[in-house]
């Protein structure tokens, strides 16, 4: 098992900028596909990021295509999302994640076999 822990979030104005950053415990880090979800008030929690094993295959929801950036320093067993141009409907908990596989087109909660605490994110309009 993995252990993730979050940071980064916070509260922002719309059109702002945040880091996440989740930094896993254990050598197997390395080895799989790790991400992020996130989950607004009365919503389910849905996927928004996810990053290959390497580092070589990004993969973005279709509502933060073009405004975040996911990253990953398998030295330092931490994936980042960087956060761009963040809007009022981007406010949710995001949580960090760790797949059961190298890589994959299709990312959902089932594949998920860890999962982090969460962080707030609030984007003020």
């Amino acid at each position: 098992q993995v252990q993730l822990v979050e940071s980064g979030g916070g509260l922002v104005q719309a059109g702002g900028s945040l880091r996440l950053s989740c930094a896993a415990s254990g050598r197997t880090f390395s080895v799989y596909a790790v991400g992020w979800f996130r989950q607004a008030p009365g919503n389910e929690r849905e996927f928004v990021s996810a990053i290959s094993w390497n580092g070589n295959s990004p993969y973005y929801a279709d509502s933060v295509k073009g405004r975040f950036t996911i990253s990953r320093d398998n030295a330092k067993n931490t994936v980042y999302l960087q956060m761009n141009s963040l809007k009022p409907e981007d406010t949710a908990v995001y949580y960090c994640a760790r797949f059961k596989f190298r890589y994959s087109t299709d990312y959902y909660e089932g594949s998920v076999a860890d999962w982090g605490q969460g962080t707030q994110v609030t984007v003020s309009s």
